[in-house]
């Protein structure tokens, strides 16, 4: 017998797909492999993504049946061969056992099992029908490159309406303390609808626009409202209690008359302005240039209220003397350090709880983001 000829067969590996996994390791998402393919194969495709792991692939056949020992297993390796569909699902309900929000990707019927039981199931737009169906995402392109953008956007609008809730429930914190400390003082509300609607729009309106389209790669997390309270609490009280001692402080030098009415809430209106400019620029970080400058307009525009005429009297901004203004002016300073204080040391003393332990299974609403479960197309 003489060889005339030699046929290699080779996968053809999609050429988005290394980009995408490297994208993935970068976020901390772990991706894993698993395909009815010989393990050894698979493992062969794996190495040329350079996925870690790729050089010790393992026959499915050999994992435990229990659901505990599969889920031990899979937390060490990354590449799987001879993979079952009933193995793909079992797959898929074990690592969310052990706390781990699941994406499967796939385009046959043998996956659609494991898609409709995953957290996220993206499916390929020529894939099956059934798997279509079943599937949360159809990458209408058949293109992997779509996926980071996918969890880019999903961090993105997660990740700033934190953003937006802490502006917005800041100033909740303190409205609710000054009208409580009004009714108790007995004395005329500090400020006039046309002061909260200036500073309102320069410390919350257009600031909570920008933030809200800004790119956020924040990984999300649970307990949102027990950060946002974290924040909102203590920030609201320290911006509240500043505010009214200076407008108490304003009556007392003023006269606390009908007359003095308009230096006392501006005085009152200055303090809350350069506390709540602060709030912005802490939820802000990390600071880019863009964000600079906003925060640069927006005191821009306040100054810009303070300085010309028409303007103080269309808003009703009066500073009268030397005295009350730089008192305003130091009484914002202090509270600025203590907003910087209680952003420090309020999260020692109200952390974030605990994540459930592994082995322990939790609903998938409190599951924390992480590792997908991926497969190579064409299986």
């Amino acid at each position: 017998m003489v060889p005339t000829a030699l046929v290699v067969l080779e996968q053809r590996l999609r050429p988005e797909a290394a980009d995408t996994l490297r994208y993935f390791a970068e976020q901390d998402i772990e991706a894993k492999v698993i395909s009815g393919d010989n393990a050894v194969s698979v493992g062969a495709v794996a190495a040329e993504l350079d996925l870690p792991g790729a050089d010790r692939p393992m026959d499915a056949r050999s994992l435990p049946g229990d659901p505990a020992g599969m889920a031990a297993e899979l937390e060490k390796g990354t590449v799987y061969g001879r993979v079952t569909p009933q193995q793909k699902r079992e797959m898929v309900a074990a690592l969310q056992s052990r706390g781990h929000d699941v994406a499967m990707t796939g385009d046959g019927v043998n996956d659609v099992l494991a898609l409709k039981d995953a957290d996220i199931g993206v499916a390929m737009g020529s894939g099956s029908e059934a798997t279509r169906a079943v599937a949360q995402i159809v990458l209408l392109n058949n293109s992997f490159a779509t996926l980071p953008s996918v969890v880019a956007e999903g961090r993105r609008v997660i990740g700033n309406i934190e953003r937006v809730a802490n502006l917005f429930l800041t100033k909740t914190v303190y409205s609710v303390f000054m009208a409580f400390a009004v009714i108790i003082s007995q004395v005329p509300y500090p400020f006039l609808p046309r002061h909260l609607t200036l500073i309102s729009a320069l410390t919350i309106g257009v600031p909570a626009f920008f933030l809200a389209l800004a790119p956020n790669r924040e990984r999300a997390r649970p307990h949102f409202v027990r950060r946002v309270l974290r924040f909102s609490v203590p920030f609201g009280l320290i911006t509240g209690v500043s505010t009214f001692s200076v407008y108490l402080l304003a009556r007392a030098h003023y006269g606390a008359t009908e007359a003095t009415l308009e230096a006392e809430t501006s005085a009152a209106s200055l303090t809350l302005f350069l506390i709540a400019l602060w709030v912005l620029s802490i939820i802000a970080r990390p600071y880019t240039w863009w964000r600079v400058g906003l925060l640069a307009v927006m005191a821009g525009g306040f100054l810009t209220v303070l300085v010309t005429p028409w303007l103080q009297e269309v808003f009703a901004l009066n500073l009268v003397g030397m005295t009350m203004p730089w008192v305003a002016v130091g009484v914002a300073g202090v509270a600025v350090l203590g907003l910087e204080a209680a952003w420090r040391i309020v999260p020692r003393y109200w952390p974030d709880l605990p994540e459930k332990p592994h082995g322990a299974a939790v609903p998938a609403e409190r599951r924390r983001a992480g590792r997908p479960m991926s497969r190579r197309g064409g299986d």
